[in-house]
């Protein structure tokens, strides 16, 4: 039998929270993501600011790609940017599907928006040390 290859992929997006949603619609996706996630073997960590999201997501390559197009789909967001993407040696996030949390500066996410690459992966991995993650 042929073993499959599955490449480890991440992708680190930002977005807008439509004007049109209510904040409470944020708490639905993250529930509705973990569970969705879990199916997929994807991991990740969504990060909200009251008005931004920035999101890590990391899994097999196709699987995460697949996803990204169906938030990119998703009208509950806008100004979608993927900051980052790439090939990735092991996962950051292995204990939860979807990691969620919230900051409280809204700057962090705005600093992050006009980033891209590396350096806004670097600033997404900076910030995970400030982050209750067990919450």
């Amino acid at each position: 039998m042929k073993k499959i290859s599955t490449t480890l992929y991440e992708i680190l997006y930002v977005s807008t929270l439509s004007p049109e949603e209510p904040l409470s619609v944020v708490g639905d996706i993250a529930v509705k993501a973990r569970i969705a996630n879990a199916e997929r073997d994807i991991t990740g960590l969504l990060i909200f600011d009251g008005m931004r999201f920035c999101q890590q997501l990391e899994g097999d390559q196709k699987q995460v790609l697949a996803l990204l197009e169906r938030i990119r789909q998703d009208i509950r967001h806008i100004n979608m940017q993927v900051l980052h993407h790439g090939e990735l040696t092991a996962r950051r996030f292995r204990r939860f599907s979807l990691g969620y949390c919230i900051v409280e500066d809204d700057d962090v996410l705005e600093r992050m928006e006009q980033l891209d690459g590396q350096a806004a992966l670097d600033a997404f991995t900076g910030l995970l040390s400030r982050l209750d993650l067990d919450a």
